[in-house]
């Protein structure tokens, strides 16, 4: 069975920035497993505003910054199926607010996995696992039929 793993911003932060649930990540995301790997397009700005945060606070230098937008741009290119944000999604992202008590771009995030899903329904061998480190996100994509996985739950 190859896996596939749908990364919401809280996630996929954790692959750029060391912090809890990082060296899980990096495991999922490397090459060599030949995991599928797919994000929402909202997921550049989303990435984009916890590294600048990080900047403002100096958590992060503005060398390191710099490394890490780079890193990002490249595994944006060649690595992440980029769900596009249509309007379609944004109709589902509209359903599931009104369902359940989510922010707005975690409803992006929770309807692009719900497109995936739905992708790889013809793809039995496939399994996508919706990893956020969001519990109430979490709970709600498992109530929507995804399989979940936190990274802070790992080491």
């Amino acid at each position: 069975m190859v896996n596939a793993y749908f990364l919401d911003t809280s996630a996929l932060v954790k692959r750029y920035v060391p912090e809890k649930g990082s060296e899980w990540i990096l495991s999922i995301t490397d090459p060599a497993t030949d995991n599928h790997l797919a994000i929402s397009q909202i997921t550049w700005v989303e990435v984009h505003s916890a590294f600048a945060r990080r900047l403002r606070d100096r958590s992060l230098s503005a060398e390191r910054f710099d490394l890490i937008v780079q890193k990002v741009r490249e595994d944006f290119e060649n690595e992440y199926r980029v769900i596009d944000v249509d309007q379609t999604l944004i109709e589902t992202a509209t359903e599931l607010v009104m369902q359940h008590p989510l922010r707005a771009y975690d409803a992006v995030q929770l309807a692009a996995a719900l497109r995936v899903q739905y992708i790889l329904t013809s793809i039995p061998e496939n399994q996508l696992i919706f990893v956020s480190a969001d519990n109430r996100l979490l709970e709600i994509a498992r109530s929507a039929g995804l399989a979940i996985d936190n990274p802070n739950n790992y080491q």
